[in-house]
């Protein structure tokens, strides 16, 4: 009789992040802004965006520090080798947008409109929202850490190699999500819902007992 042998380790392929490293950058020598510009080696310390149009504007390799979006207009904005330091909105209004090799640190954001958003190796390190809403979004190679997320909505998204690192989140909506490697070891969540679609999901042996009665329930199983 052959021995038996043991089941390998199955492998979570990590977010593939690359550093953003931004060249010497300049003050926006014209404080305005509107939708459709185009803007590069610049540094937004302390700005006020708020309310204002950027509506398919592009950003490449800039910083913001400080920076207020509150009502901003970002549909279809592109931020590409951009680092966004305190970033602050009640409501960020950025559907359809494009984040590509950005890093978010420490941001305060209310209802965050993402929907439809396309991320590429994008970082959240720290901060506070309320509602991140990406359904119908496009993530690859995205890592979220130390982060408080209160309702996280994927519903009908794609991701591919997302870790959440050390995170709190409320409720987590997967509900026709297409998931791969989307890791979310160690992070503390209250609610998931969309279990039809947990595939792709990568769990610790604690979550799994918190969520084994919403699996039975799910599966029209009794536990007596």
């Amino acid at each position: 009789m052959d021995k038996a042998r043991g089941t390998a380790p199955a492998k979570v392929a990590a977010p593939r992040l690359s550093a953003v490293e931004l060249p010497d950058l300049e003050d926006l020598p014209d404080p305005s802004l509107g939708r459709g510009g185009r803007y590069e080696n610049v540094r937004f310390n302390r700005t006020t965006l708020d309310g204002l149009d950027l509506g398919e504007a592009v950003f490449a390799e800039c910083r913001f520090d400080a920076a207020s979006f509150n009502e901003a207009q970002l549909r279809g904005a592109s931020f590409r080798d951009c680092i966004l330091a305190e970033a602050y909105a009640p409501v960020f209004q950025g559907a359809r947008s494009t984040w590509r090799d950005v890093e978010l640190r420490n941001p305060r954001l209310g209802s965050a409109e993402l929907y439809e958003s396309g991320w590429q190796s994008v970082r959240i390190d720290g901060g506070k929202l309320d509602f991140l809403n990406l359904r119908g979004a496009k993530l690859n190679d995205v890592l979220i850490s130390g982060c408080i997320i209160n309702e996280l909505d994927l519903g009908g998204a794609g991701a591919t190699r997302v870790r959440l690192e050390d995170c709190t989140v409320g409720s987590l909506d997967v509900a026709g999500a297409r998931l791969k490697d989307f890791d979310i070891r160690g992070t503390q969540f209250r609610r998931i819902s969309g279990l039809g679609s947990m595939s792709g999901l990568v769990i610790d042996e604690y979550q799994l007992g918190l969520l084994a009665p919403l699996i039975a329930a799910h599966l029209g199983v009794k536990v007596l």
